[in-house]
């Protein structure tokens, strides 16, 4: 369905995949490693795998996987250290040459969007011309590789793109929809997971044409009715999503994974200090309040708990956030388990000015930190910090910050 005949009429929807795109970005510095297994991740004892190259993937290697575990399967592989800003760079770079092809792009995450090329087509040509000459530009721009899905819909278009990795290009005529479909397995249908999975081969569903050809009220019995109902419809191609250019985010939070456990109520307090105070000052970049404080907490041993708690009225403020999330922390007692990871997450956004109540306990944190925000704004984020993280890197004792 890649030919250059194919009848693209009506199929005006791309999803366009960077190759392995932080690996992809990292050989640009070492092209003599192009074509062979490359990790990307910390070699700390508790390094995840960032990303990998084709050539390790082959071997087992996927992303998260701990870096232990990714040289055991691959161990002539060479490990790279990341560069997060860099692959911030090179996404804008290839965003604006996204927007520049048409203004209906929706940014799905750091390597991936959704376009709507109908408006573009009288100046640009077919959705399958548009795909090969943003391949293209990509390439001669950033001398990087991606791989894009041609479809009517959103869901197709992105599983044609999956089809068509590394470096392709799959085109799904309207027509031809359900014939690209059938065949493909249950999983490949958006939100079929492991659970679901097997309800569905309890059913003696296998294909996704087993599925669009099973009554929809035995589905939604077995599934419950949204998930039945969702199922069926797209097992027959249907997905009315449009592409969507801006999308309001639902939560902020950040969360550390530490290298050795924690157990020191009084060293975590501090983390959960500096947690709350990042996701504060993003809530406030963006003109946010939250009306909801969650923390996550996993031990030594990966057992992972979340608490959350309904503030009396929404909040941008760090010390408000922290202090909640203190609370909540506590309220686990475990004083002396050793913490893995621990997080600080906001949820229940809105957006707009707060209405300040007649008597507002935040006042004063709310006016110091909308001074530090501006000493940040001019000399570096680092340039003011809370006193008690005075002496205390970002990083201390971290293997990941998220």
């Amino acid at each position: 369905m890649s030919g250059d005949n194919v009848d693209d009429t009506g199929a005006s929807i791309l999803h366009i995949d960077m190759d392995a795109f932080f690996a992809s970005v990292e050989l640009l510095d070492h092209p003599e490693l192009r074509g062979k297994p490359v990790i990307i991740g910390h070699t700390a004892a508790r390094g995840v795998v960032t990303s990998a190259t084709y050539e390790a993937r082959k071997y087992g290697v996927t992303a998260a996987m701990p870096v232990s575990k990714a040289i055991r399967l691959c161990p002539h592989a060479t490990i790279l250290t990341p560069h997060f800003d860099r692959y911030v760079e090179y996404s804008a770079r290839v965003m604006r040459i996204f927007s520049e092809t048409t203004p209906l792009v929706e940014k799905l995450s750091i390597d991936e969007a959704f376009l709507d090329v109908s408006g573009a087509r009288r100046l640009l040509g077919s959705p399958a011309q548009i795909g090969r000459m943003l391949r293209e530009r990509v390439r001669q721009e950033t001398d990087l590789t991606c791989s894009v899905g041609v479809a009517s819909t959103k869901f197709v278009a992105k599983l044609a793109s999956s089809l068509a990795k590394p470096d392709g290009l799959l085109v799904v005529p309207v027509d031809q929809t359900l014939e690209f479909l059938r065949p493909l397995p249950v999983r490949a249908l958006p939100g079929v997971g492991g659970r679901t999975e097997e309800s569905l081969r309890r059913l003696a569903l296998h294909t996704v044409g087993d599925v669009a050809d099973t009554p929809v009220d035995v589905l939604r019995k077995a599934l419950g009715v949204a998930t039945g109902t969702r199922l069926h419809e797209l097992a027959w191609g249907v997905d009315a999503r449009p592409v969507v250019t801006s999308t309001a985010e639902k939560s902020i939070g950040h969360e550390i994974t530490f290298q050795t456990d924690i157990a020191d109520r009084e060293r975590l307090a501090r983390v959960v200090l500096r947690l709350a105070d990042q996701v504060a000052a993003r809530l406030r970049h963006g003109g946010l309040s939250a009306r909801t404080v969650s923390i996550k907490v996993r031990y030594e041993d990966f057992t992972t708990v979340t608490r959350s708690r309904t503030l009396a009225e929404p909040s941008s403020v760090g010390r408000r956030i922290y202090e909640e999330a203190l609370d909540l922390l506590r309220e686990l007692g475990d004083e002396s388990r050793p913490v893995r990871l621990i997080g600080v997450r906001v949820e229940q956004l809105v957006s707009g000015p707060r209405q300040e109540s007649l008597w507002d306990a935040d006042e004063e944190w709310r006016d110091a930190e909308r001074t530090i925000d501006a000493l940040r704004d001019r000399f570096g984020t680092e340039a003011v910090r809370p006193a008690s993280l005075l002496g205390e890197s970002p990083r201390d004792n971290t293997g990941r910050v998220r």
